[in-house]
């Protein structure tokens, strides 16, 4: 018996009537759940609230608050709202007013405005009549960006001037206590190799993503950097020498040293003797000691790697 059922099956699948069947059948649902999805129904939702231009100054403390919508649409629309969360925007610039100490919402504006729901949508209800929400006050905060980038350069190159940020600063918005806390803000770590151009890189801020209460004006930031050809450049400067008694004279050697540094081709020219000053500051000689040690009191902002060849100048007193 078994054996005769399962032989009719398998030759009703090769004459294709099975097949047929289910056709039959999946056209007849289809053509079901479009008629029942076409007509329409009247039902009551939860609406969420998705809070717009809430003024910087205040934080909003009930996030929780929500509208019971009654509504009449066709299945299509219902079989949408059940996909994805509802949600009711209210525009705290121009939908809400000041009341007693919070913000408040009357449902009067949303039936004289009614342009969140489609032509196919009935609003046929909302509760309740007016919400209300509590806030608190909000500390704004504007804080530098800190760049936290590495660079591996090709031969003979570097960056002819430190980083930028773009913005080189963000606001932080929200409680005091916590606001208070943050000084400044740094990207993530980023490390670029064998760098011979310029460079421009959106890099992202490291923000804390624990605390709700927190609001950013940036996630991210724009550095930039001018990367040039370098060459090494030296030259003989003379040593001066500081905070001597008048009562004593001096003889040192040498009377200049050399410096040598690092510096664009663009710049090369453009450096000299006057772009340098390096002194010898008496008051740092210890007790029998017969040498001062020289150190730079200015050094041109567009040169790196600035090095004195020299480390100790000889000198006597003879007076």
């Amino acid at each position: 018996m078994i054996k005769k059922l399962r032989l009719e099956i398998i030759t009703s699948f090769r004459n294709g009537k099975i097949n047929v069947f289910f056709l039959f059948l999946l056209s007849s649902i289809v053509i079901l759940l479009l008629t029942k999805l076409s007509k329409e129904y009247t039902n009551t939702l939860a609406f969420e609230i998705e809070k717009q231009n809430v003024p910087q100054e205040n934080i909003i403390l009930n996030d929780s608050v929500k509208l019971i919508v009654t509504l009449k649409t066709h299945g299509f629309k219902w079989l949408n709202y059940y996909i994805s969360k509802p949600k009711i925007k209210i525009d705290f610039s121009k939908d809400v007013y000041k009341k007693d100490g919070v913000f408040t919402w009357n449902k009067s504006m949303a039936y004289l405005n009614n342009t969140q729901f489609d032509k196919q949508v009935e609003l046929l209800n909302i509760s309740p009549d007016t919400l209300t929400f509590r806030y608190g006050i909000n500390m704004v905060k504007k804080v530098p960006v800190k760049v936290n980038v590495k660079l591996n350069f090709s031969p003979g190159y570097n960056i002819s001037n430190d980083f930028v940020s773009e913005p080189d600063s963000i606001v932080v918005v929200g409680p005091n206590i916590l606001v208070s806390e943050i000084n400044f803000v740094e990207t993530d770590s980023v490390m670029f190799n064998a760098v011979k151009s310029d460079l421009t890189s959106k890099v992202k801020l490291k923000l804390p993503n624990n605390n709700s209460n927190l609001r950013f004006s940036n996630n991210q930031v724009l550095i930039k950097a001018k990367v040039e050809k370098f060459t090494e450049g030296s030259l003989n400067i003379p040593i001066t020498i500081i905070n001597k008694p008048k009562d004593i004279e001096l003889k040192y050697f040498p009377k200049t040293v050399n410096v040598s540094y690092n510096v664009s081709l663009s710049d090369y020219s453009k450096i000299s003797n006057k772009d340098f000053k390096v002194v010898c500051d008496y008051n740092k000689t210890g007790d029998n000691q017969s040498f001062l040690i020289p150190e730079f009191a200015k050094i041109p902002e567009n040169v790196k790697n600035v090095k004195i060849s020299q480390q100790h100048i000889e000198f006597i007193i003879t007076k």
